[in-house]
């Protein structure tokens, strides 16, 4: 029973991570450090072995490494890339390559809606006043937090932690 409560708790973190991006383009630091420090007492409830374990916290430096990547050219912001690398130790080596694809899927959807939204497709107007100060706003960045979570949801059900309950 604990293994899913912290899928649970694990979800509702990324979901809040993704709606905090989505509204003020920030992932705070505290978010992406409970997320990260939440895996070890996932791992030991599911009763991962320690290669197994050792497999996910290396998947979150290499998430990590790919988020740093992607943040210096300035593709993604810091809270993205921290977010992305707090998630990866969740989705484990096996399922890391998966979970990026899922990203970055995501990812391009994301950015096509938000360019339709902004530049007023005729089938998806927003009604004005409604975009100051939002993603919808012309200009604005990509809260690309959603399309990690959308990776994290698409991702998640094939990943061994998933599998332990």
């Amino acid at each position: 029973m604990a293994i899913e409560i912290l899928i649970v708790i694990f979800v509702g973190l990324v979901a809040a991570a993704a709606l905090s991006d989505a509204v003020r383009f920030i992932i705070p630091n505290w978010l992406c450090g409970i997320i990260a420090l939440a895996f070890p007492v996932a791992a030991f409830a599911a009763g991962f072995s320690w290669p197994l374990f050792g497999f996910h916290i290396l998947a979150g430096f290499l998430g990590l490494l790919i988020g740093f990547a992607l943040f210096a050219p300035g593709w993604i912001g810091g809270g993205d890339a921290k977010m992305f690398a707090a998630v990866a130790v969740w989705m484990g080596w096996d399922s890391l390559f998966p979970f990026l694809l899922h990203t970055v899927v995501a990812g391009g959807v994301l950015v096509l809606v938000l360019l339709l939204l902004r530049h007023g497709a005729p089938l998806m107007r927003i009604p004005s006043g409604w975009t100051s100060e939002t993603a919808l706003e012309k200009g604005a960045p990509v809260p690309y937090g959603i399309a990690i979570a959308a990776g994290v949801f698409w991702t998640l059900p094939a990943t061994p932690i998933f599998s332990a309950f």
